[in-house]
């Protein structure tokens, strides 16, 4: 068994699984957002249960559209306030964070246990070693009543790497590099495994931003593994990281990927750096590196979103907040922003937008035309620098 399937068939209380095989998995969290939660509540209470199944294990996080937008998201919250008091789970709400980063933040997921969450970004836990399995609110809804999660064992393909990145290369590169070899549905009901000597180039943080777009890729579970070759994978591919360029995607897909420098120039209007794909400290760290002394372009809407009331704290102490407002750009509360589409910095159709986060689809921020490209924090902000795509500059 490659270490998917072993971490599966631990969850399952069993030997042995195999590829098709309907396994019964326990779940060690299970969480929901106020988009997703306030459907798993009514479908929760129409089960008729009169307990989740371990309070300690089940988590909402109001993060996708605060400060609430809507007289109905600002409902949403108080639903789940409501039941969280009622059940005595965990709320975490008023700018806490997004709920990917929250939960490595807070609750402490050891590698290998199943972390199950009503929103499809859930393989971002595969970077510090979970198995994270995005569902929909009825399923999450029968998992916060019993602790268990029906899945089908999926094949699993294996990518390799080697090398070391180009200084000017990241995570997100590396993700979106492989979105322009696979296309969105390559990895459907696949488990999409991260191994070699070149995972080590790669902090926790840059793998949780991999793991975060798996699903991009369509992947069910997304993961690093070790250094050495796994065992028992459907399907293995090696990929020289010394190869690689600065990547973006281009309206309106993930996999709709080019080098930067393929489309260097082109002017923009607004810059998003943050939410649940590239906002943490590791992240914020490249955008400070080009800013400090500089100012975004006027013509430039600048966004910074951290992930999280941590990460945020940890900028204000480095002074990192001085430096990014001095330069021009703003300083949003930790969340979503507007990568949901809901509030904070929509667009409309003379917008061109360069952002860190993991969807460019049609209407992604508010409007059908806007085009949405999709880079690195360090690509990103050279791009609001500039007033137009820019090639990251590599270290000396």
């Amino acid at each position: 068994m490659n270490i998917i399937e072993k971490y599966l068939a631990k969850a399952a209380d069993m030997e042995k699984v195999d590829p098709g095989q309907e396994i019964s998995c326990k779940v060690s969290l299970a969480g929901a957002h106020d988009v997703t939660a306030p459907i798993a509540i009514d479908m929760f209470r129409k089960i008729g249960v009169d307990k989740v199944f371990d309070p300690e294990k089940v988590v909402f996080v109001a993060d996708h559209i605060y400060p609430a937008s809507t007289e109905k998201a600002r409902n949403n919250v108080w639903v789940m306030s409501d039941f969280a008091k009622e059940f005595g789970i965990r709320l975490y709400q008023r700018g806490e964070g997004v709920i990917h980063q929250l939960i490595y933040e807070k609750h402490c997921v050891q590698p290998g246990e199943l972390v199950v969450i009503a929103d499809s970004h859930t393989g971002t836990c595969g970077g510090y070693g979970a198995i994270g399995i995005g569902v929909g609110s009825t399923e999450l809804a029968a998992v916060m009543a019993t602790g268990r999660l029906d899945l089908e064992v999926p094949e699993v393909v294996q990518i390799y790497l080697h090398g070391k990145c180009p200084s000017n290369v990241f995570g997100k590169d590396l993700i979106l590099y492989l979105g322009k070899l696979f296309g969105t549905d390559y990895f459907v009901d696949r488990g999409l495994l991260f191994t070699g000597p070149g995972i080590e180039k790669f902090s926790i943080s840059e793998r949780m931003t991999v793991c975060n777009m798996g699903i991009e890729l369509g992947a069910m579970i997304t993961l690093f593994g070790g250094i050495e070759y796994d065992s028992d994978t459907t399907e293995l591919r090696e990929i020289d990281l010394n190869i690689l360029e600065p990547q973006i995607a281009c309206p309106f897909s993930p996999a709709n990927v080019v080098t930067v420098k393929e489309v260097e120039g082109k002017p923009v209007t607004q810059v998003v750096i943050g939410s649940c794909t590239n906002g943490r400290l590791y992240d914020m760290a490249q955008v400070v590196k080009v800013f400090e002394g500089k100012s975004v372009h006027p013509d430039v809407n600048t966004l910074i979103i951290p992930s999280s009331k941590e990460v945020l704290k940890e900028m204000e102490e480095l002074g990192w907040c001085k430096v990014i407002r001095d330069a021009g750009a703003t300083v949003l509360n930790p969340g979503c922003g507007p990568c949901f589409g809901a509030h904070e910095g929509l667009t409309n159709e003379r917008d061109i937008v360069v952002s860190t986060t993991n969807r460019n689809f049609p209407g992604r921020m508010g409007n059908l035309k806007t085009e949405i490209y999709l880079a690195s924090p360090a690509t990103a902000a050279e791009t609001a620098v500039a007033g137009k795509i820019t090639v990251p500059a590599r270290s000396v």
